[in-house]
C-alpha cells in the first residue's frame, strides 16, 4: 500500500462528522488495482470502509458512482455501499461509507442448490432496474451495436500492443464479427459481478444451502449494456450444474426472458477480460502487470480448443435436461418406449429470439388487446361519403329506410328482390294479444332479421317544434301494439357515441342529406339537453347558454 493504514483512518475521520477511530485493518493490495481499501471501527462499535483511488481516472470513477448508490441503494433488495462521506486526495475523493456485512462468495466452489438460485436471482433483481435511473445517475449506455463496436475497438488497440496472440486475436474477432451472437436487449448491469463482490452470511458455516446473499460491492462499472457481462466469471469457473441452476433462476426472476446467445457471449467476455487489464497497465507504465498479463493470455491460448470442447459437452447436456424437463412438464416419460417421443432437436428448426426486436409475450397480446377502432372509424367514413341510395319511405312515420348492397343480398338469398318485397310477402300470422302483427315460418323470419341488422335509419324530415336535426339514429326494435306494414314499430333511438382513439380523425354527416361530409379531428361532447356555444376564452365558464333570439339571417334547420 502506498498509503499506510492509519492515513486511511485519518481520512475516515475527517470525511464523517462524529466517527472516531478506535481499530483500523488495511487490505493487501496487487499491483494494478484501483483502489486501496481499509477497514475501521469507531468508538460506537461501527465498522466503516474507506476507499482510496490510485489513480486520477479511478478517482473519477469514485465520483461518478455517488450518485447511484443514493439512488438505487432505496431500491434494492440487497446492500450495496453508501458514501457517507468524501476526503480529498490529490487522485481525487476518498469516499466512507459502513461496512455491508458477509463474506465474500467463491463462485468456484458453488453448488447447485438454494444459495446458487439466490445469486440468479439477485443478478435478475439488478438486471431488472430501470434504465431511467442509471440514466438519471449518469451511469454510460450502450445498445447491442454500440457495445460490440466498443469490443472491437478494445481488440485493435489490445493487438496494437504486440502481447495477444495471433490465435486469440482470430478467434475473438469472428466472435465480433458474428452480428447474429449480439442481438440482445440492454439491461442495467452490475459490470464486476465477481465472487469477491458478492458478500453471503451463513447460518450455518458448514453448510453451504443455508447461506443468504447479503449485498453487492463495487459498483463503479456499471453501465447499461450487455447482461451476459454479468455472467462472466460465473460461466467461465463455477461447475456446469452451478451455472444450470444460476440461470433457471435468473430467467425465472426476469422481466425480459434472456436471449439464446447469452452464455456464448459470457464466455467470451470472461476469455477478453485481461485485454483491458493489459491496456490499463501500459497507459499507467505498470510493466510488472503488462508481463503477467501477457503470460495469462498465452496459457488462455494453449488450452482454448480444450475449453471449446469442454463447452461443447456442457451444452449438449444442457440442451438434453432442457428437453427432459420440458418431456416431465408435458406429461412424458422420455424413458418410456410406448410414449411417443418427440422429435430430435435436428429433426425441427430452433426459434433464435431476436432480443433486439419487440417479442410478444405470455398471454398473447392479440387476445387481450383492446381492439383498435381506427378500422371502424374507416368504415363509417366510406359509408358517408357514399353516394345516395333508393328510400323506402312510410308517410305515416317519416322512416326511411336505406336499402344498403349488404341487406340487398342478404335478402335475395332469401328469394326477394329488394327489403320491401320482403316485408310485404311476409304471410300473416295471429298472435295473441297482438292481433294484426304478421310473423314467418322460420327461415322467411330468419332473413327478414337478417336484413333489418344491416339497415341503417335516418329521419327524412323534422317534425314541426324540433330546433335540434338528428345527425345519426340507429333503429331499436320495440315491441308495441302498433306496426307498421305487419312488422313491429322500430322507435328511433340516438346511436351511443363510441369511444374514439386520440387523434383520430372522426366522420361526421350533416343532418341534411344533401349536405356532403366532412372530417373533424377532435370531438368534445357538448352536455346533453342544453342549448349553447362554447367560450374558449380562458377564464370563462366551459359552456354558455344561449337565449332564445331569432335572427333574420340564421333558419333553424326544421324551417329550411
Amino acid at each position: 500500500m502506498t498509503r499506510s493504514p492509519l492515513f486511511l483512518a485519518a481520512l475516515a475521520s475527517s470525511a464523517v462528522p462524529g466517527l472516531d477511530p478506535v481499530t483500523v485493518e488495511g487490505v493487501a493490495s496487487e499491483p494494478g488495482d484501483l483502489f486501496e481499501i481499509a477497514y475501521v471501527q469507531d468508538s460506537q462499535d461501527r465498522r466503516w470502509v474507506v476507499k482510496a483511488p490510485c489513480t486520477q481516472a479511478a478517482g473519477a470513477m469514485l465520483d461518478d458512482i455517488s450518485p447511484l448508490s443514493g439512488l438505487l441503494g432505496r431500491r434494492l433488495e440487497i446492500a450495496m455501499p453508501m458514501v457517507r462521506g468524501f476526503a480529498p486526495v490529490p487522485e481525487g475523493r476518498a469516499a466512507v461509507y459502513l461496512r455491508v456485512p458477509g463474506r465474500p462468495l467463491d463462485l468456484a466452489g458453488l453448488e447447485p442448490g438454494p444459495l446458487a438460485a439466490e445469486v440468479g436471482r439477485t443478478l435478475a433483481h439488478i438486471h431488472n432496474v430501470e434504465h431511467l435511473l442509471f440514466e438519471e445517475a449518469g451511469r454510460p449506455a450502450y445498445d447491442a451495436e454500440a457495445h460490440r463496436r466498443r469490443r472491437l475497438s478494445e481488440l485493435d488497440r489490445a493487438a496494437a500492443t504486440g502481447h495477444v496472440p495471433t490465435g486469440l486475436l482470430t478467434r475473438w474477432e469472428h466472435a465480433l464479427e458474428d452480428v447474429s451472437m449480439w442481438r440482445f436487449a440492454p439491461t442495467s448491469v452490475h459490470g464486476t459481478f465477481t465472487g469477491a463482490n458478492v458478500l453471503a452470511s451463513f447460518d450455518d458455516d458448514d453448510d453451504s444451502s443455508t447461506g443468504h446473499i447479503r449485498g453487492v460491492l463495487a459498483w463503479e462499472e456499471s453501465r447499461i449494456g450487455d447482461p451476459a457481462d454479468d455472467f462472466a466469471e460465473l460461466a467461465s469457473v463455477a461447475p456446469p450444474g452451478t451455472v444450470d441452476a444460476v440461470l433457471e433462476a435468473y430467467a425465472a426472476s426476469r422481466i425480459e426472458r434472456p436471449d439464446v446467445h447469452l452464455v456464448r457471449r459470457a464466455r467470451l467476455a470472461a476469455e477478453m477480460a485481461p485485454l483491458r487489464r493489459l491496456l490499463h497497465a501500459l497507459a499507467s507504465g505498470q510493466l510488472e502487470v503488462v508481463e503477467r498479463t501477457a503470460e495469462e493470455l498465452r496459457d488462455l491460448d494453449a488450452r482454448v480448443e480444450a475449453d471449446d470442447r469442454r463447452h461443447a459437452r456442457e451444452d449438449a447436456e444442457r440442451s438434453e435436461r432442457t428437453r427432459r424437463a420440458q418431456d416431465r412438464s408435458s406429461g412424458l416419460d422420455p424413458d418410456d418406449p410406448e410414449q411417443p417421443q418427440r422429435p430430435a432437436t435436428g429433426d425441427r428448426p430452433e426459434y433464435e429470439w431476436d432480443a433486439t426486436q419487440p417479442h410478444v409475450p405470455f398471454p398473447m397480446l392479440g387476445e387481450t388487446q383492446a381492439i383498435s377502432m381506427h378500422p371502424l372509424l374507416e368504415g363509417t367514413q366510406a359509408y358517408a361519403v357514399s353516394p345516395p341510395v333508393a328510400f323506402e319511405a312510410d308517410e305515416a312515420d317519416g322512416v326511411a329506410v336505406d336499402a344498403t348492397p349488404a341487406a340487398e343480398q342478404q335478402v335475395q338469398a332469401a328469394g326477394w328482390s329488394t327489403p320491401s318485397e320482403a316485408i310485404e310477402h311476409t304471410p300473416a300470422v295471429e298472435v295473441p294479444g297482438r292481433e294484426g302483427v304478421k310473423a314467418d315460418d322460420e327461415d322467411a323470419a330468419d332473413a327478414v332479421r337478417g336484413a333489418e341488422d344491416v339497415l341503417r335509419v335516418e329521419t327524412g324530415r323534422q317534425q314541426p317544434g324540433h330546433a335540434e336535426p338528428v345527425a345519426d339514429f340507429r333503429p331499436a326494435p320495440v315491441r308495441s301494439a302498433g306496426n307498421v306494414r305487419g312488422v313491429e314499430t322500430q322507435l328511433l333511438q340516438p346511436r351511443q357515441a363510441e369511444p374514439v382513439e386520440d387523434s383520430q380523425p372522426v366522420p361526421v354527416v350533416a343532418p341534411d342529406s344533401d349536405a356532403s361530409p366532412f372530417e373533424i379531428d377532435e370531438v368534445e361532447a357538448l352536455p346533453e339537453e342544453t342549448s349553447g356555444v362554447l367560450d374558449l376564452h380562458e377564464g370563462a365558464s366551459d359552456f354558455i347558454p344561449v337565449t332564445g333570439h331569432d335572427h333574420p339571417g340564421h333558419a333553424r334547420p326544421g324551417d329550411r
